[in-house]
Formats: structure tokens, C-alpha cells, sequence
């Protein structure tokens, strides 16, 4: 091979290397490219997305009431004596009728023969009188007696009868003495402990023996501000809504159905609130008199209630936005006037319509308005609405 092939040769060489590093170069930069590519976008977040809700639904409010028995009674002798019997157990429940107390009957029982003897002795003198009152017109017709004499008979005969309906009253109250000696629950309810033991002094109409409370039904008194009043009146004023439902301080939820029974005629001026009242059936005790409980009552009627998730509503200072999703797939930030919640919803006032799509899981995936995301369709409700309680947002 002489210096001109060889010449030949190398350059062919640095030829074709030269093409294989552009190649390669290529290559590589072709996959940096994808690389960098991949990098700048990544695949839109997959958020949870529900259909803005639109249906009529009853708003209801809680309040804290006090439950009342319909009727306390001081149980007080009607006459004085010694107690000579408590015949029941304290803070047991009894029936209208059934004796508490028995006080010492035996000098009652006295009055009672004394007042019989007298009333037996003003009977046998009203027939002695009438029977010479009768005498007395036929001798005065015969002109056998005065005048005065007749007269003075037929007042001794009135007399006579006027001295047994007195003696008759006299047995009268002498047998409600004994009787109340007998002191009887005036009322069906609970009785309280007793204050005056056997054995001691109790005085008429001043020693209070013991107090009894009716406990089935109750009353749970509460108050509403004057803000709702007006709205809440309404609706109950329709007779379809008067259906509250109460609840103790440690339970879940309204378990225990009430109806409404007053309303009282104006509103507190010191307080600005009114005053309900309602009744509670309660035959099982497990309410008592005294107990704080807690009210579910209806207070608006709305028939087209715009509806989203609470967990879509996001805040910003005093604030309140939700993010829509448009047809696109892509996010834009919406500003919305809450109104109450409504168990897991709440009522939006304004800011949206209905078939609308929002976030309600993933808002923290947003980052810019008008960024795409894959949208994962949920059902907006949570819990039933209609049986949800609802407070001020």
C-alpha cells in the first residue's frame, strides 16, 4: 500500500467515526430531551369530584332546654296531729290516691261520735218543736192559745231545724278531718324524701311532708333568639312541623320524639329570646325534672336548597371558596355565601348552580386556577339531610 492509499484509508475512518459519535450524540440528546419532557409534565392529580346537590330539605336548630315536671306538689297535712305511719319509699313513683301518711286518727274519730251525738239530739228537738208548731195553728184556729204563744212555737220549730243543719255541717267537717288524717298522693309521680318522720308533729297546712313531682308526661322549657323566631313560628304555625325531638346530655343524636304545646306571646326583652315549650312523653323515667337536654326543633322550610360537602368549602380570611371543575377538567377557584350546615352538606346561598362539579377531596393537589385534574366522581351526600341537624355556619 503506497502513502497515497493510506492516506485514503484514514480519512475514511475519521469519516465514519465521526458519524457514529453524531449518532450517538443524536441519541443522547433525543433521550434527554424525552426525559426533560416527562419531567416539565407529569400527569394531572386525581381528586374526588361530586355533583352539586339541588332539593327542598327542613333546616333545623338545637337548643339547650330544662325539663320541668307539669306538676310539683308540697305535700301539706290538711289537719295537724302526729304522724303515726310514711307509707311509702322514698322516691319511688305512685298513683294519684295512694296514701303517704297517716296521722294519729283517734281524736278525729272523737269529734266525729261528738258531732253524731249532736246532730242526733238537734234532730229529736227539731221533731219535738214541729210537732208543737202544729199543735199551736189548730189550738190558735180554735182561739185557745195567744197569738204570741203560736208565734213563739213556729220560731222554736225554725230554730230547731236551723240547729241540725248546723249540727249536720259539724259532722260534716268532723268527718273530712278524719279523712284527712289520711294524706293521699294528689297526683301521679315521684315522690321525694320525707320530711316528717313517725312519730313527729306535723302542723295543718304549714309542715311539708314530702314533694311529689309528676313524671310522665314532661316539660322541656327552651328559648329561641329573636332571630329565628319569626321563621320558626311560621313553619310550626303550619301544623306539619310541630314534631321536635330532644336528646340527654351524653347521648347521640334526638332519640326521643316531643310535640310542641306552647309558644310563649312575646319575647324577652332582657334576653331577645322566646320562649318554647315541649311535651315529653316519659314512661320509662328515664327523664327527670331538672335535667338539661338538648332540642332539635325545625326552624325553615327551604324547597330548592343549593347543597355541597362541607369538606369542599375552603377559607380564606373571612372568605369561603370552593373549587369547580369545568367540562374541561380544569380548576378554577369560586367564591360562595354559606348558609347552615345540614349534617355532612351545607347550604350554599349563592355561588353556585346546580349539575355544577367541585373538589371535595384533593383541594390540597391544587396549586393554580386553570390547572387540569383527572376528576374521581363521589356522591356528594354523606348523610341524610333531611334528619341532620342544622346550625349557623
Amino acid at each position: 500500500m503506497n502513502k497515497s492509499d493510506h492516506k485514503r484509508l484514514s480519512k475514511t475512518g475519521l469519516t465514519r467515526g465521526l458519524g457514529v459519535m453524531l449518532v450517538i450524540a443524536l441519541l443522547a440528546g433525543c433521550d434527554a430531551h424525552g426525559e426533560a419532557d416527562s419531567a416539565a409534565a407529569p400527569p394531572p392529580p386525581e381528586v374526588d369530584v361530586a355533583t352539586v346537590l339541588v332539593e327542598p330539605i327542613t333546616l333545623r336548630e338545637t337548643f339547650t332546654g330544662r325539663v320541668a315536671s307539669p306538676q310539683t306538689v308540697q305535700v301539706r297535712p290538711r289537719v295537724s296531729g302526729y304522724i303515726d305511719e310514711v307509707a311509702f319509699e322514698e322516691g319511688e313513683l305512685v298513683e294519684a290516691g295512694d296514701l303517704l301518711f297517716r296521722i294519729d286518727p283517734r281524736p278525729y274519730e272523737a269529734r266525729v261520735q261528738a258531732a253524731k251525738a249532736s246532730l242526733a239530739q238537734a234532730r229529736s228537738q227539731r221533731r219535738l218543736t214541729e210537732v208543737e208548731a202544729g199543735r199551736s195553728r189548730q189550738l190558735i184556729q180554735k182561739h185557745m192559745i195567744s197569738q204570741e204563744q203560736h208565734d213563739q212555737r213556729q220560731a222554736a220549730a225554725l230554730n230547731a231545724q236551723a240547729q241540725e243543719a248546723e249540727a249536720e255541717a259539724a259532722l260534716t267537717s268532723a268527718e273530712l278531718d278524719l279523712q284527712y288524717t289520711q294524706v293521699i298522693a294528689p297526683v301521679t309521680g315521684r315522690t321525694g324524701r320525707a320530711m316528717v318522720t313517725k312519730g313527729n308533729l306535723a302542723s295543718a297546712d304549714q309542715s311539708v311532708l314530702t314533694t311529689l313531682v309528676s313524671v310522665d308526661p314532661l316539660y322541656v322549657y327552651f328559648d329561641s333568639n329573636e332571630a329565628e323566631a319569626p321563621s320558626a313560628q311560621a313553619l310550626l304555625n303550619q301544623g306539619k312541623s310541630a314534631t321536635l325531638h330532644i336528646g340527654l346530655t351524653g347521648e347521640t343524636g334526638f332519640p326521643h320524639p316531643a310535640q310542641l304545646d306552647f309558644v310563649d306571646n312575646q319575647i324577652n326583652a332582657d334576653t331577645g329570646t322566646l320562649r318554647y315549650r315541649a311535651v315529653l312523653p316519659n314512661p320509662d323515667g328515664a327523664f327527670r325534672p331538672g335535667q338539661f337536654a338538648r332540642v332539635e326543633m325545625p326552624v325553615a322550610n327551604l324547597a330548592k336548597a343549593t347543597l355541597v360537602n362541607r369538606k369542599a368549602v375552603l377559607a380564606n380570611q373571612d372568605r369561603r371558596l370552593v373549587y369547580v371543575v369545568g367540562d374541561d377538567n380544569t380548576v378554577m377557584p369560586r367564591q360562595v355565601q354559606l348558609g347552615r350546615e345540614v349534617g355532612d352538606l351545607v347550604v350554599v346561598e349563592e355561588g353556585l348552580e346546580a349539575g355544577e362539579r367541585v373538589i371535595v377531596n384533593g383541594t390540597q393537589k391544587v396549586f393554580a386556577p386553570g390547572m387540569p385534574v383527572t376528576p374521581n366522581p363521589i356522591a356528594m351526600r354523606e348523610a341524610e339531610a333531611g334528619k341532620a341537624v342544622a346550625t349557623r355556619s
